[in-house]
């Protein structure tokens, strides 16, 4: 199988992730596997096998008025159009809303196999009108059309037909079994520094929980445009000393490893990596039961406590209750180490695998 992969970079984000580890994974099994990234001044975050054949595209330019933003989209698509032809694929697979309508406006008329993938819940998510108004136009073209939750499929259904809507979950990568003793005075947090991830309610919950006077500290792992604003955040509410910034790391596992209780109080969500690999390490976690993504990976009070979205008070409370409650926080941990079969790497990996199959045959 030849396959062509396409996304805008590979920093560091859940989608980028998500590639990688499907591009290693088939690169392993003898595929001729490609990955082509629009934007190519961004730094790879994540590491591709050296089997991978990797294309970094500078196509991300802007343009200052209309004439200039249609040639440029011309150019754009010739470039992204001659890059893929060039990796002969027997399907393309591309990734996130813009970057699709990028790839189907390109390849319209080649012929070629496209499975597009929408990774963030796009009924929270706006791209604007433009944009909007392009994908109702493209997203019929695409072959698959694949989301990570049965709510986003049925909201998809007004792109495509229902038919060829696949819903692929992410899956836990390959992870060491958490061995170190756990901190259980350390919270923890992992993602992107925006509105979205919902950091500022988590620091608002944690300040007004009580935590920090009994020894307890936040960690938050990440960067982003909000990092000043949720600095200043920590001033106001009088707990600069008691949160910390660590910024981007490599090894988030071994800080999920070591904490006492993970958080993610996002607003909205796709299908949280963090969220599985937390679980995948035995933390006790809290995440909130948004639109799409942790109800489906958390079960509530089971193997983690699920809490209402943008409610600081909710978040407080369960933020007490799992700090101060070891008969409860002990055995959500354990439990929470099933999504490790859940949501296996190898199961997950054959419904992609079928899919493109199925795609590159027809």
């Amino acid at each position: 199988m030849r396959v062509t992969l396409v996304i805008s970079s590979l920093s560091a984000g859940g989608a980028e992730r998500v590639v990688c580890e499907l591009a290693n994974a088939w690169s392993s099994k003898g595929w001729h596997v490609s990955v082509i990234t629009l934007a190519g001044d961004a730094p790879d975050h994540y590491v591709l096998d050296p089997k991978v054949q990797r294309k970094a595209l500078s196509t991300l330019w802007h343009s200052g008025n209309l004439i200039g933003t249609l040639r440029s989209n011309v150019r754009r698509s010739l470039d992204i159009r001659r890059a893929v032809s060039r990796t002969d694929p027997d399907v393309v697979v591309s990734f996130v809303d813009q970057t699709n309508v990028r790839v189907l406006s390109a390849l319209c008329g080649s012929g070629l196999p496209i499975v597009i993938s929408e990774r963030v819940d796009p009924r929270r998510y706006p791209i604007g009108i433009a944009w909007e108004t392009a994908r109702r136009i493209v997203y019929p073209i695409a072959s698959r059309l694949v989301v990570q939750t049965l709510r986003v499929a049925t909201w998809s259904a007004r792109y495509i037909r229902r038919s060829r809507i696949t819903v692929i979950p992410n899956f836990v990568r390959q992870l060491p079994a958490a061995t170190s003793a756990r901190d259980e005075r350390m919270i923890l947090s992992v993602g992107r520094l925006t509105y979205q991830k919902g950091f500022d309610l988590l620091i608002a919950a944690f300040a007004s929980a009580g935590l920090r006077q009994r020894g307890y500290r936040l960690v938050i792992l990440g960067d982003g445009p909000d990092r000043q604003l949720l600095l200043e955040l920590c001033c106001a509410l009088g707990v600069e000393q008691d949160v910390t910034f660590q910024g981007v790391v490599h090894d988030p596992e071994s800080w999920m490893e070591r904490c006492g209780v993970f958080v993610l109080p996002s607003r909205y969500e796709g299908f949280p990596n963090a969220l599985l690999e937390a679980m995948a390490m035995g933390c006790a976690v809290i995440a909130t039961d948004c639109d799409s993504g942790p109800g489906e990976i958390v079960r509530d009070r089971i193997d983690g406590l699920l809490v209402a979205p943008d409610n600081v008070r909710a978040l407080e409370c369960a933020l007490a209750e799992l700090c101060r409650d070891a008969e409860l926080r002990i055995p959500l941990s354990r439990r929470a180490t099933e999504v490790r079969e859940r949501f296996a790497r190898d199961r997950v990996l054959d419904q992609w695998e079928r899919l493109l199959a199925e795609t590159a045959r027809r």
